[in-house]
């Protein structure tokens, strides 16, 4: 069957094949990468193969540095002191200038070193101070960059192994500049049609330069363009240096394209391969022939030696010292202009960009040109080829033109640069040996005068000798081997450069296994390469353009018609100067726009800004309101003020000053002085319609505002007076009382006779100017009635309540509610006393509370059928608490209570045990043997012989006899210990906190030292150990920063998913391991592991930016050694704007876009963004998934360093993936809600199944999600049953937009099913440091806001244990409830009363604290809790609460309790306080707890949560 499918398909398609075409390429192709040319060593000649020297090398260490200052001459010097003179001087020899750059176009097919080596290495050109081009303005600091080219890293080690350079280009006559030097970069030349290669849109010239082709593209320097527009594609890199490299390019471009026209003609049937090798091969052959044995005698002035076959064990390789000796020979015979002419030998213009004409081509305007207008077309090129043919080039000596010597296309800024310079600096790279070595090494006679270098020159022109030795300090062994070849050569190259040239030429042709005249290789045969022989540079020339043969020389390099118009137009051009470009700045303009009313800025002084306000004249008012129409300020118009209006008179005439007594002053801004005038003529009617007396008068706007009194001054003014009304009360030391320090008699004066109005009398005491107190307190002062308080008025009624004994008080506050003044109080007089006191308590009793009071101290005083009440009947009610009265006092904001009050508060607050002060509600009505708590701020606990009697210190102070005092005395072995010193106190301090701590000290300890650890090793290692990359050339404080903080931030963003493995958190913390690790502090390790992490992210960040800016300015070659994956250097120069490293790069893009995610994250875990929006904050929180993934390309990219992350990342990762399995296996778990109850204060209790095997300790807390309200929401939840409850409990608070709508889910149904609930998932219990409170003998639990939640059950659960006689290692727990008001938690209530009712061994001691109201000492609150008292005595329950527990009025003292607690327990050496609730209450505890901690008695353990 296969047969006759073979048949089928010869008889089909056989006649179709070309005849011949398996066989027509019988040779061996030679590779492009110039591979296996010599068959025992490969590499020979290959791309990036090392140069072979002739000499040995020779460096300052003699491994790779190269020598330099002050060894050798500054090469700037040397250029300008040994290559300076006339240009315009003839070739001798009558040389052309198509010769110098068939030179250079054959160098380029030869060798390559400009490609700049990894890392980067500069040997920079220091410009000589008042150099004439470079540095005009003698500056002194002109440094002129330039690189190290590319070595070979195997090199470079040892002096018997110093640094070679590699060539990056095949070391073959190969065509390697037609062709290219690989064969991906041959595919990308060629058309794959007809054997050809690729052309552009005319088929004389070769497509354009594009990518993937990394051709050279340096801007143009005269210009600035850059791009690949105008640039060709070419086997040279840098083929398009100058347009007369270019026309060679395009010479041997169409040669190729004219004999694959030719072959496809004489062979139709060959493929498009066969016609492109065939002609390759024959171009290749041409190009051998013109430059063996046309340009090179022509070059050298002799011949070659006869071939004599190919010669295997012959090294080709290009040597360094060639490469030197020819690029610096042919720059001595480069004009400064090249002509063009036409097929009739007549020259033509040459248009400039400006469109003037020249007589021709500047060559220092040419480099690196795009789109010349001179050679737009095919035949341009031909007149550029025909002129170079038909020139003359410079004289082959030591003179280089200034094109070339100063003007050579420069890096970055430097867009010119000394080509002579970087090419002595080039020598000093490669290592080059001094003149005389290398003369005796090369076997030529030696040196020994500065003058037998050329005596030629030496006769005429022997100052440039001398002046060249004076740089060398007259030592010929120190001269180079680049300024002594050029010094010898006169006419032609000297014997130095002729024969390290021949030499290499040589070596080339003999060495070459692809060599034309190798008859060995089938390449030719004998005709075909008799036919080559005869094949000259003028018979290619003829070919390709449309030129007669009798147009041409028969030797296109050498000329035999001198024209000395010629030299003298080349001496013109040279005196050119050159245009540079200039850039221009834009600038933008922003306007504002105000809208509506009578608009006006306030100027409110000098430190603060000016606001926009809208004024408003009404009668007897001024009002300014905001854009919104807010109210910022009122002034009110009484008369008989006196008000001044003053206006400015410069600055336009727009600012307006009304003083008003009593008032600070008012101080507007107009835009116009038209607007202003507007205001002015309002005010006066104003004015005058609220009958007030006004004068007007003028200042300069600069006095005006001096003159101005300011809010800030009023406030300090007032300040001042309160400090000296008090120093008056309290009898204070009038410096202690504080008076301003400017001028402090006046301002004092000024102080003293202000008065307040209500609504600063109202705000110094906290409170609003509409209130019930304040009306009537500020009626009772204002004895003038003129609506403001005098100091006088005000130290008055102050000194009744300072130093007034209680009568005086009650008197004052019965005058103060005698609203209708007959001496009488009645009942609704009464009532509305003490609704004043509750509304500025926030409304704290209901009205039904209060009747109930007011009716229960009428009944308890026997006033029950009284309607009014004298002030005797008034004293009487209060007649149990002249304590209260006696330390009542009014409390002023922003001034300080008196320490007196308050020593005597703190001395009153301590636990009493039966025995010394028995609790009235004990012992009324059951006694108990265990201590109970009294945390109370009154004095009536304190042990006077009579109870009307204040301690001697108030006595003192007030000016009264002093009587005797004794304070309650504790054990003399306790005060001992409490009066330690302060250091000891200190050390005291430390090593409580240690041993509080030691677990949370000893794992952030070990945690903070890997992450440092990591962090050293990263910036160890790039500071020192990473030289060979060379970043740390380029960024070093940049890149240490930058990596070191990514290895820490690496190891943090892994191991912090630890601390949300809440399953084996829980497990964990019931293990041996909870000993050494605080699992309970998971939370907050997370926070300060995220905090640190987003710092050094921060820093992480600042270390990419200083990396990018420095990126951003490096040069291409640098950037090309650092990035090889990202950039390319093509010579373009100018890297990437900052923005591509952050847009368009992928760890750029990823890192930005962590950081917004980072962003997100942190903004919405804060605590106001996670109270506003739960959801937001769980949404935002679950971007982790996106962040792990975007770190892991971030950190995979590999930009400079392989990647690491996932060597941190991947055992946390597991652990976490399979903790959250363990989690959702729990999840789905539907469970039925057995109760749903709204309680008051937007509580919401759910009583639920409990699952099957759930175990949980009190205190634990649990996951759920609705199923109503979606399966993906979870929020946490503190348990509120006991372990040994059937079902579970949860109080949730309607506290954003979930818990709120969770508790419109459970509304009350219509019917008693409880199917009709919606059913929750369920995930934990996880564990918190609150369920240690067993292992305490006495914990205390301090409860704030909704963080009162686990409490419940730990109080629940231990009243249960010890009724049910289980041992239970804590004996006495102390409830502390800090709540706002007493109805923000009614529920826990409940819960409490439960506690009380059950528990009969008196474990649990609960104290309540309502912080909402002021303390007990001030007068806002001293009859509430009188009422309070009085509902205690005759009901034995809070009027607040409704519990047996006292309650207590504003913040609980928890220092003085602690203290207390030692007392009552002395035998107890370690006490347990568990907090839970705002981040303040539990600060204050932690400071409780430290400052108690630095005696040397008993141990408070403070654990806390915050939510």
């Amino acid at each position: 069957m296969s047969f006759h499918f073979a048949l089928v398909w010869t008889l089909l398609v056989g006649p179709w094949m070309p005849m011949g075409s398996q066989n027509s390429i019988s040779w061996e192709v030679q590779r492009f990468d110039g591979w296996y040319n010599n068959l025992m060593e490969h590499r020979w000649g290959s791309k990036g193969s090392r140069l072979q020297r002739l000499v040995p090398a020779s460096y300052a260490d003699g491994v790779y540095q190269p020598l330099g200052e002050p060894h050798l001459p500054n090469p700037r010097a040397l250029s300008n002191t040994a290559m300076r003179g006339p240009a315009g001087l003839a070739s001798l020899q009558n040389r052309t200038v198509l010769g110098v750059f068939f030179g250079y176009h054959v160098l380029s097919d030869l060798v390559s070193v400009e490609k700049s080596g990894c890392p980067a290495e500069f040997l920079n050109i220091h410009i000589p101070p008042g150099d004439p081009v470079f540095d005009r303005d003698h500056s002194g600091d002109v440094v002129l960059p330039f690189q190290r080219s590319r070595w070979d890293p195997e090199t470079g080690q040892s002096p018997s192994n110093p640094r070679d350079l590699t060539n990056e280009v095949t070391g073959w006559l190969d065509g390697s500049a037609i062709y290219g030097s690989s064969h991906s970069w041959s595919d990308e030349l060629r058309s794959f049609s007809g054997g050809q290669l690729a052309s552009g849109p005319d088929p004389a010239f070769p497509r354009a330069a594009q990518a993937p082709l990394l051709m050279w593209m340096p801007p143009d320097p005269t210009t600035g363009r850059r791009g690949p527009r105008g640039l060709y594609a070419f086997g040279a890199e840098r083929g398009n240096r100058e347009p007369f490299l270019q026309a060679l390019g395009l010479l041997w471009f169409r040669y190729h394209n004219l004999w694959a026209q030719k072959l496809a003609r004489r062979y139709p049937l060959w493929g498009d391969e066969e016609l492109f090798q065939h002609a390759r091969k024959r171009v290749i052959a041409t190009y051998q022939n013109i430059a063996m044995y046309e340009w090179l005698p022509s070059f050298l002035r002799k011949m070659p030696p006869e071939y004599a076959g190919y010669r295997p064990f012959l090294d080709p390789s290009i040597s360094p010292e060639f490469l030197a000796a020819s690029e610096q020979f042919f720059s001595t015979m480069v004009p400064p202009g090249v002509y063009m002419r036409n097929a009739s030998c007549h020259f033509q213009g040459v248009i400039n960009r400006n469109s003037s004409v020249s007589r021709a081509l500047r060559v220092c305007n040419s480099y690196w040109s795009r789109e010349h207008p001179n050679l737009q077309r095919a035949e341009d090129v031909d007149a550029l080829l025909l002129g170079m043919a038909s020139q003359i080039a410079e004289r082959e000596d030591h003179v280089v033109v200034e094109d070339v010597r100063d003007f050579w296309p420069g890096p970055l800024k430097f867009s010119r640069t000394d080509h002579l310079a970087s090419c002595l600096l080039r020598g000093r790279d490669l290592g080059l040996p001094s003149y005389t070595k290398a003369r005796a090494t090369l076997g030529l006679p030696p040196v020994t005068r500065w003058q037998d270098i050329n005596p030629a020159l030496s006769r005429s022109d022997g100052t440039v000798l001398e002046a060249t030795a004076a740089l060398y300090n007259q030592d010929l062994s120190r001269l180079e081997l680049l300024p002594g070849g050029l010094l010898e050569s006169h006419g032609d190259p000297g014997p130095l450069f002729s024969t390290i040239i021949l030499d290499q030429f040589v070596r080339l042709r003999d060495g070459d296994r692809y060599w034309f005249e190798n008859s060995k290789n089938g390449l030719f045969s004998e005709r075909e390469i008799a036919e080559i022989r005869n094949t000259s540079l003028r018979d290619v020339l003829v070919a390709v353009t449309k030129v007669d043969s009798g147009a041409l020389q028969p030797s296109v390099f050498f000329w035999h018609a001198v024209s000395l118009l010629s030299a003298w137009i080349v001496a013109q051009l040279r005196r050119r100067n050159l245009k540079r470009l200039q850039g221009q700045d834009r600038q933008s303009i922003m306007c504002e726009k105000l809208m509506g009313g009578i608009k006006a800025m306030e100027w409110q002084g000098r430190k603060e800004p000016c606001r926009p306000v809208l004024v408003h004249l009404q009668p007897g008012q001024i009002h300014m309101v905001d854009g919104r129409l807010s109210v910022l300020r009122t002034v009110q118009l009484r008369p008989p003020q006196q008000v001044n209006l003053i206006l400015s008179s410069n600055h336009g005439r727009r600012a307006l000053l009304l003083k008003i007594p009593k008032e600070y002053d008012l101080v507007l801004l107009f835009d116009l002085e038209e607007e202003r005038q507007v205001m002015v003529e309002s005010l006066r009617g104003a004015l005058k319609e609220s009958g007030l007396n006004f004068q007007e008068w003028e200042l300069r706007e600069q006095e005006l505002m001096r003159a101005a009194v300011t809010r800030e001054q009023r406030s300090h003014l007032l300040e001042t007076f309160f400090r000296h009304l008090f120093s008056q009360v309290l009898d204070i030391d009038q410096a202690d009382a504080g008076a301003l320090p400017l001028d402090s008699s006046q301002k004092v004066q000024e102080a003293l006779t202000c008065e307040l109005s209500r609504a600063e009398f109202a705000e110094s005491l906290g409170l609003k100017p509409q209130d019930m107190f304040v009306q009537s307190m500020f009626s009772l002062a204002d004895k003038d009635g003129n609506g403001y308080l005098s100091f006088r008025e005000f130290l008055d009624i102050l000194v009744v309540f300072m130093k007034g004994s209680p009568e005086e008080k009650s008197r004052l506050m019965f005058r103060m509610y005698d609203f209708d003044g007959n001496g009488l109080i009645s009942k609704d007089e009464f009532i509305r006393m003490l609704r004043s006191f509750i509304e500025i308590s926030n409304n704290c009793l209901t009205k039904t509370q209060l009747a109930e009071v007011v009716e229960s101290m009428f009944r308890e005083s026997g006033f029950q059928d009284k309607q009014e009440l004298t002030w005797e009947d008034f004293h009487f009610m209060l007649r149990d608490h002249d304590s209260e009265l006696r330390f009542t006092q009014l409390c002023v904001k922003g001034v300080e209570v008196p320490e007196v009050i308050k020593d005597l508060c703190r001395r009153a607050s301590y636990i009493s045990q039966e025995k010394l002060c028995p609790s009235p509600r004990v012992s009324a009505h059951r006694p108990r043997k265990d201590a109970d708590i009294e945390v109370e701020l009154t004095p009536r606990r304190l042990q006077y012989p009579n109870d009307t009697d204040p301690p001697q210190e108030i006595r003192r102070r007030f000016g009264k006899k002093v009587t005797s005092y004794q304070p309650l005395l504790f054990t003399e072995a306790h005060r001992e210990k409490f009066q330690r010193s302060r250091r000891h106190q200190t050390v005291q301090q430390f090593k409580r906190f240690v041993e509080n701590y030691r677990r949370h000290i000893g794992c952030l300890a070990v945690f903070y030292a890997i992450a440092g650890g990591l962090f050293l090793e990263r910036a160890y290692h790039y500071a020192f150990a990473a030289h060979h990359k060379g970043i740390t050339d380029t960024t070093r404080v940049g890149i240490i920063l930058s990596r070191g903080t990514a290895a820490s931030i690496s190891f943090m963003f892994s191991y912090i998913l630890l601390t949300m493995c809440r399953n084996l958190i829980t497990f964990l913390r019931e293990t041996f391991l909870n000993r050494y690790v605080p699992f309970d502090a998971a939370v907050d390790f997370h926070r300060l592991i995220a905090s640190t992490a987003i710092v050094l992210t921060v820093l992480h960040s600042a270390g990419h930016v200083v990396n990018v800016y420095l990126f951003s300015i490096s040069p291409l070659s640098v950037l090309s050694c650092l990035f090889p994956g990202l950039f390319h250097d093509n010579g373009s120069e100018f890297p990437q704007k900052y923005y591509w490293w952050f847009f368009q790069t992928v760890p750029g893009l990823t890192g930005v876009m962590l950081l917004l995610i980072l962003a997100i994250m942190y903004i919405f875990a804060s605590r106001h963004f996670r109270r506003c929006s739960f959801r937001g904050f769980w949404l935002t929180h679950h971007l982790y998934i996106l962040l792990y993934v975007l770190l892991i390309i971030h950190g995979s990219f590999a930009l400079i360093q392989l990647p690491r992350f996932h060597i941190f990342f991947l055992v946390p990762a597991l652990i976490y993936v399979g903790d959250k399995l363990v989690s959702l296996s729990r999840k789905k778990v539907e469970i039925s809600v057995v109760k749903a109850e709204l309680l008051p204060s937007g509580v919401t209790h759910l009583e639920f199944q409990r699952p099957q095997g759930f175990e949980y300790k009190s205190g634990q807390w649990v996951r759920i999600a609705c199923l109503a309200l979606g399966t993906t929401e979870y929020h946490p939840f503190t348990l509120t049953s006991a372990p040994h409850e059937e079902t579970l409990s949860l109080h949730i608070r309607a506290a954003g937009p979930w818990t709120t709508r969770l508790r419109e889910i459970y509304s009350p149904p219509t019917d008693d099913s409880c199917a009709k609930y919606p059913k929750l998932y369920l995930d934990g219990p996880f564990g918190e440091g609150h369920q240690e409170w067993h292992k305490f003998e006495v914990s205390v639990l301090v409860g704030g806001g909704i963080g009162v939640t686990p409490f419940a059950s730990i109080l629940k659960d231990l009243v249960f244990k010890s009724s049910v006689s289980c041992q239970v290692f804590c004996k006495k727990i102390y409830f502390i409830w800090v709540t706002r008001t007493q109805r923000q938690f009614e529920w826990l209530a409940d819960i409490i009363r439960e506690v009380e009712e059950n528990d009969r061994q008196d474990l649990v001691s609960v104290h309540i604290y309502i912080t909402q109201l002021a303390e007990k000492f001030d007068l806002r609150t001293t009859m509430l809790y009188i009422c309070e008292r009085h509902f205690q005595k005759v009901l034995n329950r809070s009027l607040f609460t409704g519990l047996r527990s006292v309650t207590h009025f504003g913040r609980p003292p928890f220092e003085a309790f602690f203290n207390s607690l030692q007392k009552v327990h002395p035998q107890v050496r370690k006490i347990g306080v568990f907090s839970c609730g705002p981040p303040g209450m539990t600060k204050n505890v932690e400071k409780a707890c430290q400052l108690i901690n630095r005696q040397d008695r008993t141990h408070f353990s403070h654990h806390y949560e915050n939510f």
